[in-house]
């Protein structure tokens, strides 16, 4: 029979076209890798870089001034690292400001509390009895009207993780307690921080209000202040006054800041790395995002520097507004949605600066080579293979959404939620040896990404709801 030959022959063609489609990464980039690595780990750009948005512009509130200075700085600071091209890209959204905020326990045992509003939060003072509640379920099974003329306070103590696992509960609270609260007839909220330190210091962090409801003051009680107020209403009821002078002041206009090191052979196809500009503005923005900053920017300046350009162009965002709803990243993805299939990769730093401790990338199978090759790169910096972990940084996640491939360079974040959106967001919390070691895995990544031959499998996402043939 002539089909048995005719169905090996098939066979062997469909093998030899998977082979010759696989991604591979040519010896030459790995080497030239290994002298990167080396070189980053040296190097003090990064730190630099951090060192001077957090100085000369310091908190950057999404709308401020400051945000506006940021995006003039992020400019500047592409073109004196040498990228070939810097251009910015608008986003705009709903504007918020802080301008006030107080609490303090009233009757016998009165004594002033540490708060600090939560993002998206109106202002209004409320005067009233707290009701405490172990975490967000028993608030949400409260009876109806139970809390009418209260404030309700949620008293869950979020646990430290190196991949800050437990923050789901802790972001769970501040964006869904508010709305709960209202239900249940409140008048008032509060929270314990999103938090694993013991500092007074507050955490906040955007909240959202569920569609008809009327919002009510939302605040973040510091780990200290919810234990103090723990203490007290064992004694008995709590009468607590808490003012707030914050809310949405119609809208604004901030820019995703782009640098480009532009590549050699296939200049229209880039490897994308970034992070956000924007920050809280209680601290300075270290951590969240300027390391981020500091990381992705020395990555490409030390890739620029190599006498020969890499293959693919080497694409750094500074997004914008990213802390009160990803604002810059679906911009970003919106406008771009066309280009996805040019995007080779795309990876964003927003975990604050510990070091990087493993590395996946959600490539299909004839891609997964190449991404063990990179990891084979990054093995010299401690950096651990992980295939079936990791997921796309926040920002990057809608144009993930859409079909960009990413990669996940996972930082220690076993103190992040220390500093996380709190007045302890400082330079002096990033160890540079540390950050360091993050510039050398983004710098080695974001090379071989470049330089590998074949795709890593981006491409436009059919609608979810398309009919199929």
């Amino acid at each position: 029979m002539r089909l048995v030959p005719l169905l090996l022959a098939l066979s062997l063609s469909t093998s030899l076209s998977a082979a010759e489609r696989e991604t591979r990464i040519p010896e030459a980039a790995l080497a030239t890798a290994a002298t990167l690595r080396e070189q980053a780990l040296a190097d003090d750009t990064g730190w630099k870089v951090v060192e001077s948005l957090t100085t000369e512009i310091g908190p950057r509130l999404a709308g401020s001034e400051a945000d506006a200075r940021a995006v003039a700085w992020a400019q500047a600071k592409f073109k004196a690292l040498g990228f070939d091209k810097v251009w910015i890209e608008p986003v705009t959204f709903p504007k918020w400001e802080r301008r006030s905020e107080s609490a303090a326990i009233l009757g016998a045992h009165a004594q002033p509390l540490t708060i600090t509003a939560l993002g998206g939060s109106p202002g209004g003072i409320v005067e009233a009895e707290v009701v405490s509640f172990p975490i967000l379920s028993a608030l949400e099974a409260a009876p109806e009207g139970s809390l009418q003329g209260k404030i309700a306070f949620v008293d869950y103590q979020m646990q430290s993780a190196r991949d800050g696992s437990d923050y789901r509960n802790g972001s769970a609270i501040r964006g869904k307690g508010p709305s709960a609260a209202i239900r249940k007839g409140a008048s008032g909220f509060l929270m314990r921080s999103a938090g694993t330190d013991n500092h007074r210091v507050a955490h906040t962090g955007i909240t959202r209000f569920d569609e008809g409801l009327t919002p009510i003051p939302a605040a973040s009680l510091t780990i200290p202040d919810a234990d103090q107020l723990a203490r007290l209403a064992a004694l008995g009821p709590v009468k607590l006054r808490m003012a707030l002078d914050t809310g949405w002041n119609g809208e604004a206009t901030s820019h995703n800041v782009i640098g480009e090191i532009t590549g050699r052979e296939k200049p229209e196809e880039v490897v994308l790395i970034g992070a956000h500009l924007d920050s809280w503005d209680l601290g300075t923005g270290a951590i969240d995002d300027g390391a981020g900053i500091g990381i992705t920017m020395a990555a490409g300046h030390l890739i620029g520097q190599l006498q020969q350009a890499p293959k693919r162009t080497i694409r750094v965002v500074a997004f914008a507004n990213e802390e009160q709803g990803l604002y810059g990243g679906k911009a970003y993805a919106a406008k771009h949605a066309e280009q996805v299939s040019k995007h080779q990769l795309g990876a964003e730093s927003d975990f604050g600066a510990g070091r990087i401790y493993a590395f996946n990338t959600g490539a299909p199978a004839h891609a997964r080579a190449a991404t063990q090759q990179i990891a084979e790169a990054l093995a010299p910096l401690g950096i651990e293979y992980t295939p079936e972990k990791g997921g796309p940084g926040p920002d990057i996640s809608p144009f993930a959404a859409q079909g960009l491939s990413w990669a996940w360079l996972a930082q220690d974040g076993s103190d992040y939620f220390d500093l996380h959106h709190n007045a302890d967001d400082t330079l002096d919390k990033i160890d540079p040896k540390a950050l360091a070691q993050n510039v050398a895995a983004y710098t080695v990544f974001a090379y071989l990404a470049a330089e590998a031959d074949g795709d890593f499998g981006s491409a436009v996402k059919a609608p979810a709801n398309a009919a199929t043939k």
